[in-house]
């Protein structure tokens, strides 16, 4: 019994390789139809391909750069940041629920920097949740396909994180990376446009640069507030009880 069931075993194996291999062969076929075209995906782990972001909300962000899929507007972020452009920059347009904007040295949306503006790169990736997108010019409604075109290629420096899915912007924006830690200290970016007290970028690197190790924001003074000017209270009058004074209550002790 043992020798015929080790032939239906060997029968079983011998059916099924070919199965199997052709299964693999089919795999390879469709991966390298997927990628077919595009450059190959940066490690994560690269470290010129890591942008680093402290936080004036605790702590430090790291960014994943895709030059793969978007390589002018990679190479725009890395310096701008090695020029220490983005220290100091606040989050000026916060939404909740759907993304964080900087990258502002004006503060209001208006500005950027001093180098050209960044022709579009809308490719494959989605704006999922910690996706980092450039921002550039709205179009309104009824535009010309010359305005439509200058709107689409004038990002230059700011960029948004986004907090939840919003697959609407798929291939109207660039997105050219992706939060792979610190999420968290996005997600406590102060809300508003503007924000009443914006948080913002201490510090921004590449993280083959060898930067120095997260440091906190000292703490905002507390806002000074002139002690009120009480005009000088008269002397309180006595009770009066049936024509007689009334005797000063015992004052009880603490």
């Amino acid at each position: 019994m043992r020798f015929v069931a080790s032939l239906f075993v060997l029968l079983l194996a011998f059916l099924a390789g070919p199965a199997l291999a052709n299964k693999k062969k089919d795999d390879a076929k469709s991966a390298v139809v997927t990628t077919a075209g595009r450059p190959p995906i940066p490690s994560a782990t690269d470290p010129e391909n890591l942008l680093y972001l402290d936080l004036s909300t605790g702590g430090r962000v790291i960014i994943w750069l895709r030059p793969d899929a978007a390589p002018k507007m990679v190479e725009r972020v890395k310096t701008l940041t090695r020029q220490h452009f983005y220290d100091g920059l606040l989050f000026h347009r916060v939404i909740e629920g759907f993304m964080a904007q900087t990258g502002d040295p004006k503060g209001d949306g208006t500005g950027g920097s001093t180098l050209p503006d960044v022709p579009a790169e809308f490719n494959w990736l989605p704006h999922v949740r910690g996706a980092v997108s450039a921002a550039r010019e709205g179009s309104a409604e009824g535009a010309t396909v010359e305005q439509v075109t200058k709107a689409e290629n004038s990002a230059n420096s700011q960029f948004f994180i986004v907090f939840n899915p919003n697959m609407k912007l798929d291939k109207k924006y660039t997105i050219f990376g992706r939060v792979i830690s610190g999420m968290e200290y996005v997600d406590t970016i102060a809300r508003g446009e503007p924000p009443t007290r914006p948080s913002r970028i201490l510090h921004a690197y590449i993280a083959a640069d060898s930067p120095p190790a997260y440091v906190p924001a000292p703490p905002a003074p507390e806002p000074t507030i002139a002690p009120a000017t009480l005009a000088p209270s008269k002397p309180a009058v006595k009770p009066m009880l049936k024509g007689k004074p009334a005797a000063a209550p015992k004052k009880k002790a603490a």
